[in-house]
């Protein structure tokens, strides 16, 4: 059985962000062309997630204390239709897709799968899940990640990958954390975001389209990759810590 509840109380879209309340409610701010930040009668959820698209379109995703998942925004490819959705623990917001994670370890998923990024049904035993543009990554109950859809640039060579306890996914590239603190990362790596060799103590992460984000254990945070906006403009952050924590 798969632990309840993800802590997942923030979540960026392209040009969005969510916000999810102590009493479960959510709050979004910015771009709302297509709906995703019409979250104001949203209760009682336990996570949300942002998904978004090069242009801009992006939906939000909310995961109920009960299980069932909502969905707001861009819905071109279905990605929004989550209402028939149930026993679900955590959510992924990918561009044009959305996957859950039930509480039995199987897997669902909705939206564009041109590229095999939805082809989840025969997965069993996961504990968590990540959505990139176009590959989809699950972390399994024994510490190893299995991704399906695009590998143009080996952003899906995770076989050798062990004692995995979080992983992320980006534009093209995905990270893992291991249970030493230390983290891994396979794919594109034209701007550095898969230059984590030598981080250690870290204790989670988060992937960009074209940068990868570190927190430390000491409340620090870490980052490499595409910096055009000062999006790795980190190194002053103190006393950052975990939700719940």
């Amino acid at each position: 059985m798969v632990k309840r509840w993800p802590k997942d109380t923030i979540a960026a879209g392209y040009r969005h962000t969510a916000l999810l309340n102590s009493d479960g409610t959510v709050t979004a701010v910015g771009d709302n062309k297509y709906g995703q930040c019409d979250v104001s009668s949203w209760c009682d959820m336990v996570a949300v997630a942002a998904g978004n698209a090069h242009t801009g379109n992006a939906h939000t995703v909310g995961l109920k204390s009960d299980g069932t998942v909502v969905a707001v925004g861009w819905n071109k490819y279905d990605q929004c239709d989550v209402s028939g959705w149930r026993d679900m623990v955590a959510v992924a917001a990918g561009w044009r897709r959305t996957v859950g994670l039930k509480s039995d370890g199987t897997v669902v998923a909705v939206g564009r799968n041109n590229e095999g990024q939805c082809n989840v049904s025969g997965w069993r035993g996961m504990v968590a899940v990540a959505a990139g543009d176009w590959h989809t990554a699950l972390l399994k109950s024994d510490g190893t990640v299995t991704i399906v859809g695009n590998n143009r640039y080996g952003q899906s060579n995770v076989s050798g990958w062990h004692d995995i306890v979080a992983a992320a996914a980006g534009y093209l590239h995905t990270a893992g954390l291991k249970s030493d603190g230390t983290v891994v990362a396979v794919g594109r790596n034209n701007d550095g975001q898969c230059n984590v060799s030598g981080w250690r103590g870290i204790v989670a992460i988060a992937a960009g389209s074209h940068h990868t984000i570190g927190l430390k254990s000491d409340g620090t945070v870490i980052a490499v990759g595409r910096n055009n906006e000062g999006q790795c403009n980190v190194s002053g952050w103190r006393g950052i810590q975990l939700p719940g924590n």
